[in-house]
């Protein structure tokens, strides 16, 4: 079965998202459990923590369903060992925040060497900072997201992401997350069916789907092999439908979630929809506009 939905606003409390999500026809979704652009904030409320487990009951949402992502302004690689230890605080922070949801996964940017340590150096420190995590925390799996490679930014290769997973004790508490513009930026073709299954197989030999958890599923209006990451809506970017539509009929992404992150929110539920209907019907159906 495919988990389809989006990265909704949690705006008004972590209940409100699972509400939204209900509301575009999403039986996956994603959300920030604090605000993403600053490193501290207010405790989670007993309140907010049994509305939200309450809100995911009522409109059937399982923790394998939902895919919270972390604060941007954390740098797990980062070479300063003090922006380090602020960067690791702060992720301890957002999966104890997911604990206390009764949340299972988290979703992050693996880290950026800013030019000042080796790459090799970098993501040896982004494993350390996934262990220095997991050691303290039980249950939350961390999620590594691909990246576009924008500046020094790191996990824009699939055998980066196998090679920070080689260095982390618990594999069982580690995963992947593709982000279909990422890929696309980075250098991954999916511009045709048999590019995208390619793409597929790459990351299958190099990472392994035992360790996929859950996909972004954008367009990109990034060129390809731009190092560039700029959302899309779907059907509008330099990837295309078709990739979207053999996504929908490959069965080593049931199971998990399958967000949206494209830039018109109020086509959301059309393109659910539409992702959703490929599982039983040809290519060249489009998103309505």
């Amino acid at each position: 079965m495919k988990y389809i939905g989006a990265h909704v606003s949690a705006a008004g409390g972590a209940a409100q998202a699972v509400a939204r999500a209900h509301e575009i026809g999403a039986n996956a979704f994603a959300l920030f459990t604090k605000n993403q652009r600053q490193w501290h904030a207010k405790p989670l409320s007993d309140e907010a923590i049994t509305s939200f487990k309450a809100a995911c009951q009522r409109y059937g949402f399982a923790p394998g369903q939902i895919l919270p992502h972390d604060s941007y302004l954390i740098n797990l690689g980062h070479p300063d060992d003090t922006a380090l230890e602020k960067s690791r605080a702060a992720f301890l922070d957002e999966f104890q925040r997911c604990e206390q949801l009764g949340l299972t996964l988290l979703n992050f940017h693996p880290g950026s060497h800013l030019r000042k340590i080796s790459e090799r150096e970098c993501l040896a420190r982004i494993a350390e900072s996934i262990n220095h995590v997991l050691s303290r925390t039980h249950r939350v799996t961390d999620v590594i997201e691909n990246t576009a490679g924008q500046g020094t930014n790191l996990g824009y290769r699939f055998e980066h992401l196998a090679e920070i997973i080689e260095q982390v004790d618990d594999k069982s508490r580690v995963g992947v997350c593709i982000d279909t513009c990422h890929a696309f930026a980075a250098g991954y073709d999916l511009r045709t069916p048999e590019a995208t299954l390619a793409t597929l197989d790459e990351f299958g030999a190099v990472v392994g789907f035992e360790y996929l958890r859950g996909m972004h599923l954008n367009d990109a209006k990034s060129a390809f092999a731009s190092r560039v990451d700029r959302h899309h809506c779907l059907g509008e970017g330099n990837i295309g439908l078709e990739a979207f539509a053999t996504l929908m009929g490959d069965s080593r992404l049931d199971g998990i979630p399958l967000i949206l992150e494209t830039i018109e929110p109020d086509r959301w539920s059309e393109e659910i929809s539409w992702l959703r209907a490929q599982q039983r019907q040809p290519v060249n159906l489009a998103p309505s506009h």
